[in-house]
Order: structure tokens, then C-alpha cells, then sequence
């Protein structure tokens, strides 16, 4: 992996504002940046959720999957890859805390609960897809969900240059 001396970081994140600056990464950040952008790129997470596609379910698990992840790369790299550097003193453990503090655990941590009541009342003569698509907080939800795709777009492209690798997210053209 060629060396990367620094980035520009311009992130938006809820509740904090946002993170801007110079990155300066090491080689175990620019590691840690490419097995976070690949969990990224490969899950729903980036993926738009076009009309009539998906559960919100589903989408909710595969954010909440990126807790553990995050935790076992952190853990991998060790402390190093948290320790701020250069005079913006950005490192990928303050980003990648503050995506899961700031991104996903206020939306899981309100719309989880919310759902499981909602899919607590499901019986047994319609199907998972149907019952999510007449809940009342349905379309928020998604819109919710499409929101904090766009904040992971933003993360992931950011990991994707300090990985030293072109974008892989693919945007698909119309349904299905």
C-alpha cells in the first residue's frame, strides 16, 4: 500500500457539527481505513433503499453489525491508529468512534426499539415485508436510513482515499 502523507477531512455529523482538517494517517490507519471501507461498500449501509426494496429490519441489523466490526478493528490495529496526528490531531479511531457515537447509536438506539414493538403486533397472515410497510413510521424510517447513508457515503470515500483505492460504491439506475 503506497504511503499516504495526508488528507483533507470534511465530514458532517450530527450533534457534533463536523470534523474538519488534515489527516494525517500511518500505515496501520491507512489497514484500518481499507477493512472499514470494504465492510462499508459491501453492506446496505451505502446502498440506496429504493421504493419497494428491502426491510427496514434488515437495514437496521446490518448498521448495527458495523459496532462490532468497528470494535474489532480497532482492537486489530490497537492504539496506535488512535492516536491523533498532525496539527488537526485526526486519527481513524476519533472518526471512527464518532461515526458509530454520533451516526448509528441515535438512530438504533431510537428506531430499534420502535420497530420491535411494531413487528411485536405482526400475525401470522401477512408477511414481514407487508406488516413494515404499514407502519405508520415507515416512510420516515427510510428516510432516516437514507440519511445516515449519506453520511456513511462521505466516511466511506474519505476511508477509500486513505486507503490509497478508487470509490466501489456503485449507484444502480432506476428499480431493481
Amino acid at each position: 500500500m503506497p504511503k499516504l502523507t495526508s488528507v483533507k477531512v470534511s465530514i458532517t455529523l450530527p450533534y457534533i457539527g463536523g470534523i474538519e482538517g488534515t489527516w494525517e494517517p500511518d500505515e496501520s490507519e491507512q489497514m484500518a481505513a481499507w477493512e472499514m471501507y470494504v465492510e462499508l461498500v459491501t453492506r446496505i449501509s451505502v446502498a440506496e433503499l429504493k421504493p419497494g426494496e428491502g426491510l427496514l429490519r434488515e437495514a437496521l441489523s446490518s448498521l448495527h453489525t458495523l459496532f462490532d466490526t468497528t470494535r474489532e478493528i480497532l482492537r486489530k490495529y490497537g492504539p496506535s491508529v488512535a492516536q491523533p496526528k498532525g496539527e488537526d490531531r485526526i486519527s481513524f479511531g476519533y472518526l471512527a468512534v464518532a461515526i458509530l457515537n454520533t451516526v448509528l447509536r441515535p438512530v438504533l438506539a431510537k428506531w430499534h426499539p420502535l420497530l420491535l414493538d411494531y413487528e411485536s403486533t405482526k400475525d401470522n397472515t401477512i408477511s414481514p415485508l407487508e406488516h413494515e410497510r404499514r407502519w405508520e413510521e415507515y416512510e420516515e424510517l427510510r428516510q432516516v436510513l437514507n440519511d445516515v447513508r449519506r453520511i456513511l457515503i462521505e466516511y466511506a470515500d474519505l476511508l477509500a482515499e486513505v486507503a490509497g483505492v478508487p470509490p466501489l460504491i456503485v449507484e444502480r439506475k432506476g428499480k431493481g
